[in-house]
């Protein structure tokens, strides 16, 4: 009963500081400058590893060292969850947690889209709204081309989560096909 409340810690703190991560490399992909509450809490909660990483892996384009971040919580949480297993090599801890980065990263922009979806209905002009839609465009903008509005109503955002669910099984599969 220890080792599963220890792991609910583990994997809770592990998934917010590995989505502040993801969400501060998503931000810069999309080049989206956040609210500053929210960017407050994204870069003071993420400093601490970030800034270390861009010494071995500096910038360019792309915050990559928020990403290797992301994935080395990833990456300790799994060996975390299996340390006290035995049995486990480095190959399938690598490959567990490249499964479960792949997944963080899918059911982060799940939930960038439920919170938009949220907002379009609760309240469209909350300040967070333009920051969260701007976010999710680049998801959105391909499926908008395909998919008509159908009564005034943009289901594009229900065709990405389908889509994203479809991307979370194939991925996992295609990952632990490899092992």
């Amino acid at each position: 009963m220890l080792h599963s409340i220890f792991m609910l810690i583990v994997d809770a703190v592990a998934s917010i500081l590995a989505g502040v991560m993801l969400l501060r490399f998503w931000m810069q992909v999309v080049r989206v400058r956040p609210p500053q509450s929210v960017g407050q809490f994204v870069y003071q909660l993420s400093d601490w590893l970030v800034k270390p990483l861009r010494r071995v892996m500096p910038g360019g384009a792309y915050d990559w060292a928020s990403l290797l971040g992301a994935f080395l919580i990833v990456l300790l949480s799994i060996i975390a969850a299996v340390g006290v297993e035995s049995g486990f090599d480095f190959k399938t801890i690598l490959l567990l947690s490249l499964v479960r980065f792949f997944q963080w990263i899918f059911y982060g922009f799940m939930a960038t889209l439920i919170i938009e979806a949220i907002f379009s209905w609760v309240n469209p002009y909350a300040p967070l709204a333009p920051f969260v839609r701007a976010l999710n465009e680049p998801l959105l903008r391909p499926l908008r081309k395909i998919i008509p509005l159908v009564g005034g109503v943009d289901l594009s955002p229900l065709a990405a989560l389908i889509l994203l669910q479809i991307a979370v099984r194939v991925v996992t599969t295609l990952l632990l096909s490899v092992a």
